[in-house]
């Protein structure tokens, strides 16, 4: 199998959804100019991360997928002839919202969409408010390039999603996110929870023995109050940092990946060989207790 050049855009956002619109679609060109065969935009690019409130207003900022804004991307992906994940706040119906990230391929062609399976609530991260969880279940896609798995930010923390993607045939895992520090916490707490987030998605690399894509969005939102932490990365199957991005500063990345490395990765270390599938039945439990 060939290398396959993947492209991250690293973004701070704005409240006005044309603008941000405007600055993926020259990421995606940027990133297209240095090789890129498949562009990853980070989670909910096109607007503020709104979910640090509930408010009613903000189910404005969603649309269809398909809609408006795969169209555009549509053109811009058949015109460079790349792949382009994009992550957006998806209205399915009146009252039905999604975290959705749409696949289009290299001709321009709508693939598909994966809708977030798990939706955190937490202080600043009010998604349940918002997102229904996804009902589609786990999605691979076959693009012009490599056939991707798509998962989204809290998604990330679930072994059994990268798992099972894989069990599917994802050749890379691609995680569009949107995660950051309170600026008020204290800066060893920062760098433990940085490496935490780094290591769970390296750890689905080495288990799965395929590359993993972590794009995330950068800069400081919500009055000043969210830093959101960017280092968006590239690991290899077997969790080789190959690129990562700056805390700071918007970054627009293409890293080769080598996808031919997965059958040496999975050879040597047989992990898939010796999975007990007999034995796990026990982890559909919520918790395995008397009750």
């Amino acid at each position: 199998m060939p290398n396959v050049k993947v492209g991250l855009v690293q973004m701070s956002c704005v409240g006005d959804k044309t603008e941000n619109l405007t600055r993926a679609i020259q990421g995606i060109k940027d990133a297209a100019q240095e090789g890129a065969q498949i562009i990853c935009l980070q989670e909910l690019f096109a607007s503020l991360y709104f979910c640090d409130v509930e408010d009613y207003d903000n189910f404005k900022l969603a649309e269809s997928i398909p809609g408006p804004t795969t169209e555009i991307l549509s053109d811009i992906a058949a015109e460079l002839n790349v792949v382009v994940i994009a992550s957006l706040f998806e209205k399915r119906t009146s009252g039905l919202y999604h975290n959705t990230t749409a696949v289009i391929d290299a001709d321009g062609s709508y693939l598909g969409k994966y809708r977030k399976m798990h939706i955190p609530d937490d202080p600043a991260f009010y998604e349940k408010f918002y997102f229904t969880p996804g009902d589609l279940g786990y999605k691979v896609f076959q693009t012009k390039y490599a056939k991707i798995g798509v998962l989204i930010c809290w998604d990330q923390w679930y072994p059994e999603a990268s798992r099972i993607t894989a069990l599917m045939g994802a050749e890379i895992l691609f995680y569009p996110t949107a995660i950051g520090w309170a600026t008020s916490q204290d800066e060893e707490t920062n760098e433990d929870q940085y490496n935490a987030w780094q290591i769970i998605q390296r750890s689905h690399a080495v288990a799965n023995g395929l590359p993993v894509v972590s794009v995330n969005r950068v800069g400081y939102e919500q009055d000043g109050a969210m830093k959101f932490w960017g280092g968006s990365f590239v690991a290899n199957g077997q969790g080789k940092i190959l690129y990562k991005a700056s805390h700071e500063s918007e970054e627009t990345k293409v890293v080769a990946v080598d996808l031919g490395q997965a059958d040496s990765f999975r050879i040597h270390w047989p992990f898939l060989r010796d999975r007990r599938i007999d034995s796990y039945l026990p982890i559909t439990k919520r918790f395995i207790d008397e009750d």
